[in-house]
């Protein structure tokens, strides 16, 4: 339903609120770009920090924003079954195309419970959604049996999966026999994650580099392997310093690098600072000075 570049949007704050009007340049720079979908309030976009209301806001000004122009994906997950549900009915009537769900987090729930947990939402809102594996952050890993049962249920239609495992990935994709889409949900190895049978990526790299990371999932689905191996290596350092600390901290900082918006995050993270931003800058300046790929370039302001 959805495939290539799809980027994991931040959420940019001022004085502890929504900046909507860095929010909306920043979908226009994405879609501008050629992005092939962008997804609010997710992880990058620091949902878990979000209220109930903003968290619609932020859905609703993405929907305005990109104007059909592409798909939203947004964010409605929760470890609590029954705000899920909520928050995927409000993406609903906001007008968003899917929903993406991140595993329950926190509970710790048996694989049966990972499986009530997502059919329970796709049965209470008619909407695609996404299963967003993430073991790093949920402590619970979506194994590929209960990925294939859940690819039985009819809106239930893609999976995000960030576990860089391509053993694992074999297997959920044998699991799932062309019932489900498969996205990276890992910047460092979306070409041999495509190269194995996945439809593309929701990308933290993208919301700095989108025009490149989108020459990669092209490169991939053209089978231009040779171009997709030097677009992979060319992101390479951003996509080691985007994630030197939890995501979006390094990437809300590059964000800023830019000119594209505060260095504000909410408690409990913290702005990247000291030594590891200069490195940042570095790396992002030396991604600039070799930037060939699809004619990007990064302009730092600010720093």
């Amino acid at each position: 339903m959805f495939h290539g570049t799809m980027t994991a949007l931040v959420t940019p704050f001022s004085n502890g609120l929504i900046d909507e009007e860095s929010f909306r340049a920043h979908l226009e720079r994405q879609v501008e770009a050629g992005v092939d979908g962008v997804v609010p309030a997710g992880t990058t976009g620091e949902a878990a920090t979000l209220s109930y209301e903003e968290h619609k806001q932020i859905i609703a000004i993405a929907v305005d924003q990109v104007a059909g122009r592409v798909p939203v994906i947004a964010g409605t997950g929760s470890n609590n079954t029954a705000e899920s549900v909520a928050l995927t009915e409000a993406a609903k009537s906001l007008g968003a195309d899917a929903a993406l769900l991140i595993s329950p987090y926190y509970n710790k729930p048996t694989q049966e419970g990972i499986f009530q947990h997502y059919k329970a939402v796709a049965d209470a809102v008619h909407l695609p959604q996404v299963i967003y594996n993430v073991p790093g952050r949920t402590n619970s890993n979506i194994l590929p049996e209960t990925v294939g049962r859940l690819s039985h249920v009819s809106n239930i239609i893609a999976i995000k999966d960030a576990t860089a495992d391509m053993e694992q990935l074999m297997h959920t994709l044998a699991a799932c026999d062309g019932r489900m889409e498969f996205y990276s949900g890992d910047d460092a190895s979306v070409m041999p994650f495509m190269a194995l049978g996945g439809h593309g990526v929701i990308s933290v790299v993208a919301n700095i580099v989108p025009k490149t990371m989108k020459a990669l999932t092209e490169a991939m689905r053209a089978g231009d392997l040779d171009a997709a191996r030097r677009t992979q290596f060319a992101m390479r350092s951003l996509n080691r310093m985007l994630f030197v600390e939890s995501n979006p901290i390094p990437v809300k900082a590059a964000c800023h690098l830019l000119g594209w918006c505060e260095n504000e995050l909410r408690l409990p993270l913290l702005p990247l600072e000291g030594d590891l931003l200069q490195q940042l800058s570095q790396v992002m300046r030396d991604f600039e000075a070799g930037a060939a790929l699809g004619g990007e370039r990064l302009e730092l302001a600010n720093y």
